[in-house]
């Protein structure tokens, strides 16, 4: 096997922030429509709004681990390179792998968060099909 150097965790980086930072925009974004939604159900007390915000609850849960799993893995990154430093590479290379299965972890929560979102999306379109269909009678 080739010897792991400081190189190889630190590529991470900036792909790691770049996901971190999707992360947290997908996060502020819930928290909009969650406290939108919540003045909409203060004025009228609909049941469509409380399915609403509980599937936007399990989004910004998936979403909030989604940012532990992203987080922890750049950590574990920092600590690779740490161990590289200071020559405990067998360590090291146990460390980046726990680091890579986070980011493994992360990812597939992502697209267990967008299913989820793209299931919510769909019974917003067919509830409009819907409408216009009505209309059209």
């Amino acid at each position: 096997m080739e010897e792991l150097t400081l190189t190889t965790p630190a590529l991470l980086f900036s792909a790691i922030s770049l996901i971190m930072l999707a992360y947290t925009n997908r996060f502020l974004a819930y928290a909009a429509v969650i406290r939108n939604l919540h003045d909409k159900y203060l004025e009228k007390m609909d049941d469509l709004l409380i399915e609403q915000i509980k599937n936007l609850k399990l989004r910004l849960n998936l979403t909030r681990y989604m940012q532990i799993f992203g987080i922890t893995s750049l950590l574990f990154c920092v600590l690779t390179m740490f161990l590289i430093y200071i020559d405990q590479h067998v360590s090291a290379v146990w460390i980046f792998g726990i680091a890579l299965v986070l980011l493994l972890v992360s990812l597939a929560l992502l697209i267990m968060e967008i299913q989820i979102s793209a299931k919510a999306l769909k019974l917003h379109i067919s509830d409009i099909e819907k409408h216009l269909k009505k209309k059209k009678k």
